[in-house]
């Protein structure tokens, strides 16, 4: 389990997602590790508490014969959020969800991604309102990949999601927060969880996202890409702690010219 995250009164700094309390702000994939002993390793090392499942590529009881990757990653130590990744229509988003509400005994935590381009992997937004709709209706609490459009992501919330999405750049990229304007004004605007969902690349990028004062990130490339994941995941574990205590310190304002530690006036001599 995530080691609780304290502030520096020692307090807990704890987030909710629908009816459930967090610790660990810093969310994890399972794909693209070379096998899944490296995926638990990587996973452990970076003490997140969500771990999110792409039901079409992932085998989590859908084949009896294959490996499952609940065996390695037990719901019992982790929650186990399913993602509809690989989704190009809102119809598709909507089964995969209710198949994995089938596999995980009732469980209504999801992931919702519905994409528009396969080159780009931007989020068709028209079908992710659509799925939306349906899956909220359908008693789901929907965690939505989202575009970084404060209007769409004001209005996702409004239908009901539980958290918000945005990219910071295109799935996998590594391109960092592209447009953290954009990202800053979802924060200030909304009342429950704002995630950053692909783009980050390396350590900073968690840092900044966090900075802005996020709730969290959301990251998979970046960990299981890197030359040495169990070392990316301890690295990046370490980056959303540090941005989210940089958050709550709050940063000096930003100056044109030398602000002396050490100020001249009053000196003895």
């Amino acid at each position: 389990m995530a080691i609780p995250a304290e502030n520096a009164t020692g307090e807990q700094d704890s987030f909710r997602i629908g009816n459930r309390e967090f610790r660990s702000r810093l969310l994890v994939g399972t794909g693209k590790y070379k096998d899944f002993d490296e995926t638990n390793a990587a996973i452990t090392a970076s003490r997140a508490e969500i771990v999110t499942v792409a039901i079409r590529r992932t085998n989590i009881g859908q084949d009896p014969g294959e490996p499952n990757l609940l065996d390695y990653l037990s719901p019992d130590r982790f929650t186990i959020l399913p993602n509809t990744a690989g989704c190009f229509t809102a119809k598709d988003a909507v089964r995969t969800c209710r198949l994995a509400r089938e596999l995980l005994d009732g469980h209504t935590l999801v992931k919702l991604e519905v994409l528009g381009d396969e080159k780009t992997l931007f989020p068709d937004i028209t079908a992710t309102l659509e799925a939306t709709e349906t899956l909220v209706k359908d008693g789901f609490e929907v965690m939505v990949y989202t575009n970084d459009d404060p209007i769409i992501a004001r209005r996702l919330e409004d239908m009901g999601c539980v958290s918000v999405m945005p990219l910071a750049a295109p799935i996998g990229s590594g391109l960092g927060i592209r447009n953290p304007y954009n990202i800053l004004t979802i924060v200030e605007n909304a009342s429950v969880p704002i995630l950053v969902d692909a783009g980050v690349g390396t350590a900073s990028d968690a840092a900044i996202a966090m900075e802005l004062g996020c709730d969290g990130v959301l990251m998979n490339t970046a960990i299981a890409g890197a030359r040495d994941p169990v070392l990316m995941a301890s690295a990046m574990r370490k980056a959303v702690e540090a941005g989210r205590e940089a958050f709550l310190a709050g940063r000096i304002p930003r100056k044109r010219f030398a602000s002396a530690s050490s100020p001249l006036d009053g000196t003895f001599f």
